[in-house]
C-alpha cells in the first residue's frame, strides 16, 4: 500500500462535507486553574478551511452550501471525523451537524 501525505490544501470535501480546523481548547477553567490533557473538553467551534460542492437535490442539482471558506462554526459536540494533520486538529463533518456561524 503506498503512503498518502496529506495536508489542507490536498483535501476537498465532497458533497455537503466541510473541512474545519479546531480552535484550541482551554487550558485553565474560569477560576485559574489548570486542566490536565484528560479532563479537556473536545473544541466544538472551529474555522471553516474547505467545502464541498453541497448536496444534490431530487432534480439534479446542487443545493449551494450556507457556510464558505473562513466562517468560524459552531458544530455538534460528537459529529463528524476527527483528523490530526501535524500539529493540527481538524474535523471533517456534514453541513447538517453545523449549529451555528459565530461572528
Amino acid at each position: 500500500m503506498a503512503a498518502v501525505s496529506l495536508s489542507v490544501s490536498t483535501v476537498k470535501p465532497l458533497g455537503d462535507r466541510v473541512f474545519v480546523k479546531v480552535s484550541a481548547s482551554e487550558e485553565k477553567t474560569a477560576g485559574g486553574l489548570y486542566l490536565p490533557d484528560t479532563a479537556k473538553e473536545k473544541p466544538q467551534v472551529g474555522e471553516v478551511v474547505a467545502i464541498g460542492d453541497g448536496k444534490v437535490k431530487d432534480d439534479g442539482s446542487r443545493q449551494p452550501m450556507d457556510v464558505k471558506v473562513g466562517d468560524k462554526v459552531l458544530y455538534s459536540k460528537y459529529a463528524g471525523t476527527d483528523i490530526k494533520l501535524g500539529t493540527d486538529e481538524y474535523v471533517l463533518l456534514s453541513e447538517k451537524d453545523i449549529l451555528a456561524i459565530v461572528s
